[in-house]
């Protein structure tokens, strides 16, 4: 069979691995933050599902407490980091993974820890897929301007329903009836519409 182009962004169970970024209790005022933690918790429940390999990082916990509790997450063991990046914190599971082609990247901020951890990963030649309703920002403005500097550098983005539907492939899939409870209602609105709307220049 031929190789899966690099360009085309394909993903599949076996080659992918899920990042959920700091989302945590003093993260909470941070606009979205509700609905891009619903859409996380739907992104682990499939992984889980799938047997996709699942990382969890808390930025400086002490500080900015733990992981929320309605992410669903108190089976993974989050790893500390103080970097904004979380490609230091979790090196050693990418290093032990010589099959992982694409990382799917949740939580926040777009603009801090999302975008460098998806720079430092295209800088290792991985395929990142940012799961853009499950990425948020206190200010809107640097949300949406991540977002087009990550496609820049070439980053997909990709909503959480495209990338789960892209996960399991086929409605043959023996996980696929549990899998579409999981998506039968669509995503909360994170505000996207929004930032798209009027075919923003940035998204040319």
């Amino acid at each position: 069979m031929a190789a899966v182009r690099p360009g085309l962004g394909r993903i599949i169970p076996g080659s992918s691995i899920l990042f959920l970024c700091d989302m945590q209790e003093k993260f909470r005022h941070v606009l979205f933050f509700p609905q891009i933690v619903s859409v996380a918790a739907r992104m682990l429940k499939v992984a889980q599902l799938l047997d996709v390999p699942v990382v969890l990082t808390e930025q400086y916990p002490q500080g900015l407490g733990p992981t929320v509790p309605e992410l669903g997450a108190e089976g993974l063991q989050p790893r500390s980091k103080t970097c904004f990046s979380m490609v230091p914190a979790v090196q050693q599971e990418l290093d032990a993974r010589p099959q992982l082609r694409s990382v799917l990247l949740c939580g926040l901020e777009t603009q801090a820890c999302i975008l460098h951890t998806a720079l430092d990963l295209l800088d290792q030649g991985l395929q990142v897929h940012v799961v853009v309703d499950a990425c948020t920002s206190r200010s809107q403005v640097d949300r949406l301007v991540a977002l087009s500097r990550m496609r820049q550098s070439g980053a997909f983005l990709s909503t959480s329903e495209g990338l789960i539907l892209q996960l399991v492939g086929d409605a043959a899939h023996p996980r696929f009836k549990e899998i579409q409870k999981i998506i039968k209602e669509p995503a909360p609105d994170s505000g996207l519409l929004g930032l798209f709307h009027g075919q923003n220049p940035l998204f040319r």
